[in-house]
């Protein structure tokens, strides 16, 4: 049995045609069940739907074998002991640092507000700018119009809601997009299945680039 650790939304809706060709569908929709594991039409894979946050730790302590999860979390987690053989190349956008339009931030020591705190403190320590970074779990946008903080850090995809409350994106940090990690006690004691998974997945990505490209 494989487990398969993966979060809802965007990331789960853009890996389920990835995994459908590798014959790996749910049998359960986790829009209408409240189960947290999810069997599918493969005997041998399961998958655990949880938090994006939770992915690289139920992967890295063996819960799940292998995980789908945004590069952002991984950089933010430290995921020095999990192996990372393929980027999905779905769910792409960027972080950014983003502030009120027009708010001149030049020579200001700033507070940040951002739920990535290492990621924005390695950030500005690099640029040699000192920061109070504020950690915040939702609606980063509000922090800056009610003076929380000078600006924020945080995944922008479209910039729509961002123009919405008066903000712009400033800097980018990275680009992002969802990877596949796996446990490495795992890629050992089952390795056959999983080289044979990721082998698998790798054409399938391969062939998706070629027909969207």
């Amino acid at each position: 049995m494989l487990t398969i650790a993966i979060s809802k939304g965007r990331i789960y809706e853009e890996a389920m045609p990835l995994l459908a060709v590798a014959d790996i569908i749910p049998t359960v929709d986790p829009e209408k069940s409240r189960k947290l594991i999810l069997p599918t039409s493969r005997d041998d894979v399961q998958l655990l739907v949880i938090r994006a946050a939770d992915v690289p730790t139920y992967v890295e302590y063996g819960a799940a074998d292998l995980g789908i999860a945004g590069k952002d979390v991984l950089v933010e987690y430290g995921a020095a002991d999990l192996y990372e053989p393929l980027d999905l190349g779905i769910a792409k956008c960027r972080l950014m640092t983003a502030a009120r339009v027009g708010d001149n931030l030049a020579g200001k020591r700033m507070r940040v507000a951002t739920k990535y705190v290492k990621t924005a403190q390695r950030y500005f320590a690099n640029k040699g700018m000192q920061v109070e970074v504020i950690k915040l779990y939702g609606s980063m946008e509000l922090a800056p119009l009610v003076g929380l903080a000078d600006c924020i850090v945080d995944l922008v995809d479209t910039g729509n809601t961002l123009r919405a409350n008066g903000m712009e994106p400033r800097d980018l940090i990275m680009n992002v997009s969802s990877r596949l990690i796996v446990n490495k006690a795992a890629m050992k004691m089952k390795h056959q299945a999983v080289s044979e998974f990721i082998r698998q997945l790798r054409l399938i990505v391969s062939s998706a680039v070629i027909e969207t490209g």
